[in-house]
């Protein structure tokens, strides 16, 4: 929903005369935007300190900002459209704030333009579970053959295009590919990942057979594309010139979340309890998974509040998620952080360290996937905490052949097993239809195997859910 009410005092959105005007300004006006013919960005610079010098994270991505921008109508009623909306980034901040700083450190450390942080905006105002009627998914809009080309996992737990950071890793990828198949082009690189790469060769193609000019702003495309980049040019002018009215979100340049890698199936409500999370904060945070569990062979990583590194500190964390490390000559705090797959600030966390000093033979403790015990539910048994799942009852296979009369309702009750048991032996849905001779395939007990009673387990077992229980509601700090 995008809000038109100013709600502050800054200056009212500009009118078009002055839009024009600022479109117009010479380049020493903005030293970032300069109306050069060729449709790539100068080198960027290596990685450095400099973030640290602003301490707002909108303010330090339009300082980073370096498209050439050569003004013209199109771009000129895309300004206007974002001025009709002063307080769009003001909306779509809220739901941004908890990825963006980690997005601009991805671009940033593969040395891309600053402008690709922007896309998700352009994409989908930031909405990690926007749908488009093409099947698009996701902040970065990724249909299905793409994200899986990219690596993201999708099923019926999880869906990696909803998964804010990893779908950023694919559309990165996705993103470099198309530069390089459009000879570092990055407006036509742009234009095919919004409407494909076939479809802007084709446009090229096509001008270039006419002795046309084939910059992007000559091509002929859908209207969709035709206006996705100058939407994004627009937004990274007017992040620039704040003086024409879009108010600029106020966001501290530091990460909001972080990342604890589960390393096991979870709950996500024996997790919320266990990080004294709220369990609906924690989907939220989590817009890929799909269920209230995680899939059986992962991914189990989850993004947390800052707030909640609180539990990197207490000793269950440092007995159940974290391992010892000894400092060896000419390691720092960045190396070790790399090559355990963690972050400098976690590293930091983790061992109380305020600075980045280490001595050699000093023992650090590193944070690890957590590889024991059970995270996960067994709904017919807790619906809080898992107890210790009894043994593997023995089966043998039934054949049922449907009779008239006959429903998957009727033929579960009637060898009561569950009904998704039923769908799943048999790679059904609720919505499939019998007809009679089909033939069900049933995995029932053998009578004469013996079942432990439910909750049995180890004496390890019942310490460690006594443990679990105390940690549902941790005391706090004074």
């Amino acid at each position: 929903m995008l809000l038109t009410a100013c709600l502050s005092t800054a200056p009212q959105h500009a009118t078009p005369t002055e839009i024009t005007e600022v479109l117009n300004q010479p380049a020493q006006a903005a030293p970032s935007v300069v109306t050069t013919q060729p449709e790539t960005p100068p080198p960027l610079p290596a990685i450095t300190e400099q973030s640290q010098a602003y301490q707002e994270l909108w303010q330090y991505i339009a300082a980073n900002l370096s498209f050439d921008i050569s003004p013209n109508a199109r771009l000129q009623k895309r300004v206007e459209w974002y001025l009709s909306q002063p307080n769009y980034l003001l909306s779509v901040n809220e739901r941004a704030a908890p990825y963006l700083y980690h997005i601009v450190k991805k671009v940033e450390q593969r040395k891309l333009p600053m402008e690709l942080a922007l896309l998700p905006f352009v994409e989908s105002d930031f909405r990690p579970t926007a749908r488009s009627s093409q099947g698009a998914v996701g902040v970065w809009q990724l249909v299905d053959a793409t994200a899986y080309h990219f690596g993201l996992q999708s099923n019926d737990w999880y869906d990696g295009r909803q998964d804010v950071l990893a779908a950023t890793d694919a559309a990165l990828d996705y993103l470099q590919y198309l530069r390089q198949r459009f000879n570092g082009n990055w407006l036509h690189a742009l234009a095919a990942y919004n409407s494909g790469e076939g479809r802007v060769k084709a446009a090229i193609r096509y001008n270039q057979k006419h002795n046309r000019i084939s910059h992007f702003w000559d091509l002929k495309l859908p209207r969709e594309t035709a206006d996705y980049v100058p939407k994004l040019l627009a937004l990274s002018y007017l992040l620039q010139h704040p003086q024409t009215g879009l108010q600029r979100p106020s966001l501290a340049n530091q990460a909001q979340t972080t990342v604890l890698d589960v390393g096991q199936p979870f709950n996500f409500g024996i997790l919320a309890s266990l990080l004294n999370i709220d369990k609906q904060r924690l989907h939220q945070l989590n817009p890929g998974y799909l269920r209230h569990q995680s899939p059986t062979n992962g991914p189990f990583k989850v993004l947390l509040p800052m707030d909640q590194q609180q539990l990197f500190a207490t000793d269950f964390y440092r007995r159940q998620f974290s391992t010892h490390y000894q400092v060896k000559l000419n390691d720092t705090l960045y190396g070790i952080a790399r090559r355990h797959n963690t972050s400098v600030a976690q590293l930091k966390q983790l061992n109380n360290k305020t600075r980045d000093l280490i001595r050699v033979g000093e023992m650090l403790l590193i944070h690890r996937a957590r590889a024991k015990d059970d995270l996960t539910v067994d709904y017919e048994i807790s619906p809080y905490l898992q107890q210790q799942r009894p043994a593997k009852v023995a089966t043998y296979e039934k054949h049922h052949v449907i009779q008239d009369g006959d429903s998957l309702w009727a033929v579960s009750r009637q060898y009561q097993v569950p009904m998704k048991d039923l769908l799943d032996w048999n790679q059904l849905t609720t919505q499939s239809l019998l007809s009679p001779g089909d033939t069900l395939i049933l995995h029932l007990p053998v009578e004469a195997a013996s079942t432990p009673p439910a909750g049995a387990g180890t004496d390890a077992s019942k310490d460690y859910l006594d443990e679990l229980k105390t940690l549902v509601k941790p005391k706090r700090d004074p």
